[in-house]
């Protein structure tokens, strides 16, 4: 039993250095816009999600941007033998999470001396950036 889990452990252990995460937090946009830009670039190669995130005219991708250019670092660092790969193509961006932030309250005055609400948003975002992995097709015998 205990050689079965070391073996599920190194292979978690090479997985997780395939892998490389960024977060931000507290991003004072709402969660709502900032899903929209994370929608764009979600499954794609790196150097073309960084290119999608420079031309676009979402505010909220300039935040976007800034975690994904950490999470490829954080993957450059992790992997400095495997650098052609990102070079390549070959490290897209496998998970982008836009999860709620807390929100501030503000008041606003409203008409006939009453108060209205303001809730302004923020959010949270992970960025997991992999590299692709190569995939074998069996070869299929003829009878």
């Amino acid at each position: 039993m205990g050689k079965r889990k070391r073996e599920m452990a190194d292979r978690l252990k090479e997985i997780k250095k395939q892998t490389a995460i960024a977060k931000l937090n507290d991003v004072p946009t709402s969660p709502r816009k900032m899903r929209l830009v994370a929608d764009i670039i979600r499954g794609v190669e790196v150097n073309k999600a960084l290119d999608i995130l420079k031309y676009s005219k979402k505010e909220a991708s300039l935040r976007m941007e800034k975690v994904l250019r950490s999470a490829i670092a954080n993957w450059e660092a992790k992997n400095e033998a495997d650098r052609k790969e990102l070079e390549n193509g070959n490290v897209f961006v496998q998970t982008v999470m836009v999860d709620e932030g807390r929100t501030l309250k503000r008041i606003r005055t409203a008409p006939q001396g009453r108060a209205a609400r303001i809730r302004k948003r923020s959010n949270h975002i992970t960025i997991i950036v992999a590299a692709k992995k190569e995939e074998t097709k069996p070869v299929k015998e003829e009878a």
